[in-house]
């Protein structure tokens, strides 16, 4: 069984395609292994796993948590489906400010990987979903941030106009106010 690793639309951020056996009984997957991950060059170490659950047209997100103690992500839904959503936070790079979606589900078993200089966020489009995402940093609430879900700079293209939100996530500053101490640079 091997992963197969698809960089998207920027390169540093990657759908995972895990190897799933399925038969009559269900079905068997990995969902991580470090191995096959460093030699894809995703060499981080991951140290908490957090597991949400919202209801359809729960917009959670755009969140990210600053240096010294930035996170990569790897995240995947469980169940039901979510439009996940990326934003390049990497002043200085070509895409920065850039933003790209996909969607996971508990049907395509695809996770996306999301390396530090990024706001993640996401919209539930299904009845329900659960979210499971490891962080390569532990949470520190005091170093925590965001952007807002619909800041008209960034325009994302979210699948409701009309999301519910966390008072934190409504309050959120655009991205041209946001505090972002990420500077792009190659990684790899």
């Amino acid at each position: 069984m091997a992963f197969r690793f698809i960089p998207s639309e920027i390169p540093e951020v990657i759908l995972i395609d895990p190897p799933v056996v399925a038969d009559e009984r269900g079905f068997f997957m990995e969902s991580y292994k470090r191995s096959e991950f460093a030699a894809f060059g995703i060499i981080e170490r991951f140290v908490q796993s957090n597991h949400s659950k919202s209801r359809k047209g729960i917009l959670r997100g755009l969140h990210y948590q600053k240096k010294p103690k930035a996170q990569a992500k790897l995240v995947r839904a469980l169940t039901g489906e979510v439009y996940d959503v990326v934003l390049d936070l990497r002043r200085g790079g070509r895409s920065f400010g850039k933003w790209m979606a996909v969607t996971l589900s508990g049907e395509n078993k695809k996770m996306l990987y999301i390396p530090v200089g990024f706001a993640h966020g996401f919209c539930v489009t299904s009845a329900e979903a659960e979210i499971l995402y490891m962080t390569t940093e532990e949470y520190a609430p005091n170093l925590e941030a965001g952007v807002l879900w619909n800041d008209p700079d960034v325009a994302i293209k979210w699948p409701t106009t009309q999301p519910t939100l966390s008072p934190r996530d409504r309050a959120w500053p655009l991205l041209r106010d946001a505090d972002n101490n990420f500077t792009y640079s190659v990684q790899r």
